[in-house]
């Protein structure tokens, strides 16, 4: 492998092995596609979703070598080389081992679901440890590796609407063309494969079979899901924002400052403030603050510097 300030070797994806029959009809996959360049996966699946909903089923996929015009939460841009990211977005159409449409407060914990089958693959494909920020981030050693965004598509014949699921990895970014000081990729941890087309497969069966497991549950996040536990503890194993002291970012210019305590239900992220007022944080950035001292132990509250960010892309 080449030194990582160095431009490594950007080979395209194998279309060959993306395209295998065998593994799409494993993992559920109607629809695989492979393009050159566009200005956004999800943009693409949301104007397909809308205008042919018929020809994009349950996990459709699309990913790009190169994306022009990527977008994050809160409408963040950002841009990465040609070749150096796994960038793909699925299209979900969420339906019970019944065949009805789970329902809609469960879509929010689908980002979570897709950053624990990435955390997964990237382990288990690269050998890369990973932990997951809340509510759409992916991070090794507190930099972020990966995020993912989640969009409502147009609801079609009184149905319930699908979800458009992006996910964008960094793969072989040097240091210099990190986004931000706060980001990361596959080439700078130290993995055992930089293979984009092994860790996306990786990322799709696992995805897939998580998404399954979530589905036949009727959406349930405390059911046990794939032979393990439930998809909320799976997700609070792994979620390094718990037990931290975070500033909840949230619309309209509020800011809550607290004890990261849980996540409900919902997938909402519970806060406690230092008058010991819990509140439920369902949208908006969080950042990661100094250790404290619980509203509940002796002592005052310790420190509000940042100590790493959202860093705003994916």
């Amino acid at each position: 492998m080449e030194a990582a300030h160095e431009t490594p070797d950007r080979p395209p994806l194998d279309q060959n092995a993306l395209g295998d029959e065998a593994f799409l009809s494993a993992s559920g996959i109607p629809r695989l596609a492979v393009v050159e360049s566009t200005g956004s996966t999800n943009a693409d699946l949301l104007r397909g979703v809308a205008e042919d909903p018929g020809a994009y089923p349950d996990l459709s996929v699309l990913t790009a070598e190169y994306q022009s015009e990527a977008r994050g939460r809160l409408d963040r841009r950002w841009e990465a080389p040609a070749r150096s990211s796994v960038s793909v977005s699925i299209v979900l159409r969420p339906l019970n081992a019944e065949g009805r449409p789970l329902p809609t407060q469960s879509y929010s914990w689908l980002s979570l679901l897709a950053a624990l089958a990435l955390r997964e693959a990237l382990l288990e494909t690269a050998g890369i440890p990973a932990e997951l920020k809340w509510p759409n981030d992916v991070l090794v050693r507190g930099r972020k590796i990966a995020g993912i965004l989640a969009q409502l598509g147009p609801v079609a014949g009184g149905g319930a609407p699908p979800v458009v699921l992006g996910t964008g990895l960094n793969v072989t970014l040097t240091e210099a063309e990190l986004p931000v000081p706060t980001a990361t990729s596959v080439l700078l941890e130290q993995p055992s494969t930089v293979d984009r087309t092994a860790l996306l497969k990786s990322y799709l069966s696992r995805f897939a079979v998580l998404y399954r497991s979530f589905c036949n549950a009727d959406g349930d996040p405390a059911a046990g899901m794939a032979g393990g536990p439930a998809l909320h503890k799976r997700v609070e194993h792994v979620l390094t924002t718990l037990g931290k002291q975070v500033r909840a970012q949230l619309p309209g210019d509020h800011e809550i400052i607290g004890h990261a305590s849980r996540l409900d239900d919902y997938g909402s992220l519970l806060v406690v403030d230092s008058a010991g007022r819990e509140h439920v944080v369902t949208a908006g950035d969080v950042v990661h603050l100094r250790p404290w001292t619980r509203p509940d132990a002796s002592g005052s509250d310790t420190g509000t510097g940042a100590a790493g960010a959202e860093s705003g892309y994916a």
